[in-house]
């Protein structure tokens, strides 16, 4: 019986042992996993002011849903134009690294590289759902990848506003004669286009506008639609709202990722902030397009504002203009010249769909 009792409770301390080895052997496995759980804190710096309407939300959208789809594992702290760095410096800070983020409009680039301003605007181009369609899957964001690469940086699509405004005038344009001097905000080829007709362009961040406008160092500006226009009372500092964007067919946004930062992420937090950015990209469109009839609807009926249309002969003027600049754009740069032939290729292909299909719907449902 001894003998019995001795080898039970050798039997059950051998178990025990084991178990707590087990026991060890599962906590020491746990610490270790939570251990190996890498946290990230990005910055993300815009040209915009923080949280302004649209253009200010998308990058505050895009900050808590990478937060949420990440589980807190990637936060991104969003900071607005002159809180971190001026909105004009947004392109140099990520590709030093001194933010991992950005939030703006290739545009404004254009000193960089000549390339950059077709992903953001090209005069009577692509309108936004073809842009989108150029981007995606006609290879134009290949090839922004390509040019930003240079530089450093990751770009994504940030978001498109849609078909622009032509701008607020402080007198009315009749004639491709009252565009001659006229000092007007008006960034990217849109600019060279101004100048061509004798017009002075001049670039301002959004938020320097209605100062410029109301103490006359501008005559006229462009900035968004009505949405955007009407936050930053506009109509309180010019007279005449002219249509159609000529300009900004289809104004695309940019995300910019810096690219050591991106490298390192794991895959599945490089795939969250991939399709957190194509997510803000449509809601943004979907937004101006809830948005900006009602503030336009305001903007005439309470704060009278006459809204024009520019006539043939101005858009006629800006469009064979329009021409000439991108031809010599595209001839001092092959960069350059790379991306606007896929722009134009793509563009002679989709827009005779187009005008069988969006145009001519339009068309039927004003009769």
């Amino acid at each position: 019986m001894i003998k019995k009792l001795a080898a039970l409770c050798l039997s059950i301390a051998m178990l025990t042992a084991i178990g707590c080895g087990e026991e060890k052997a599962s906590t020491s496995q746990a610490d270790a996993e939570k251990a190996e759980v890498k946290t990230f804190n990005w910055r993300l710096v815009t040209t915009w002011p923080k949280n302004f309407p649209g253009l200010g939300s998308a990058p505050e959208n895009f900050a808590n849903a990478v937060t949420e789809m990440s589980a807190g594992r990637l936060t991104v702290k969003v900071y607005g134009a002159n809180e971190l760095v001026p909105a004009m410096a947004v392109f140099d800070t990520v590709a030093r690294g001194a933010a991992e983020m950005g939030h703006g409009a290739a545009y404004y680039w254009k000193g960089k590289t000549s390339a950059s301003q077709f992903f953001t605007a090209v005069p009577f181009g692509l309108n936004a759902q073809e842009m989108n369609g150029w981007l995606h899957y006609g290879g134009g964001l290949k090839l922004w990848q390509e040019i930003y690469s240079d530089f450093n940086l990751i770009p994504f699509a940030g978001g498109s506003t849609g078909v622009q405004m032509a701008g607020w005038f402080n007198k009315e344009i009749n004639t491709v004669e009252d565009l001659k001097g006229l000092k007007m905000r008006i960034p990217g080829l849109a600019g060279e286009v101004l100048q061509r007709v004798g017009g002075i362009p001049v670039t301002l961040p959004g938020g320097e506008l209605f100062t410029a406008l109301q103490t006359g160092s501008i005559d006229a500006t462009e900035w968004v639609g009505p949405y955007n226009d009407l936050t930053f009372g506009l109509h309180k500092a010019a007279k005449y709202y002219y249509y159609p964007g000529w300009h900004e067919p289809g104004a695309m946004l940019e995300f910019i990722v810096n690219k050591d930062a991106w490298n390192s992420l794991p895959k599945d937090l490089q795939a969250i902030v991939t399709h957190a950015t194509r997510a803000m990209n449509q809601d943004m469109l979907d937004e101006y397009t809830a948005r900006n009839n009602a503030a336009l609807k305001e903007l005439i009926e309470v704060h009278g504002v006459k809204v024009q249309k520019l006539p043939d002969e101005v858009l006629l003027a800006l469009k064979n203009a329009s021409e000439e600049v991108i031809a010599e754009v595209i001839a001092k740069d092959e960069k350059a010249k790379k991306v606007y032939d896929s722009f134009k290729a793509f563009s002679d292909d989709v827009r005779p769909y187009t005008a069988i299909s969006e145009k001519a719907f339009i068309e039927a449902r004003d009769l």
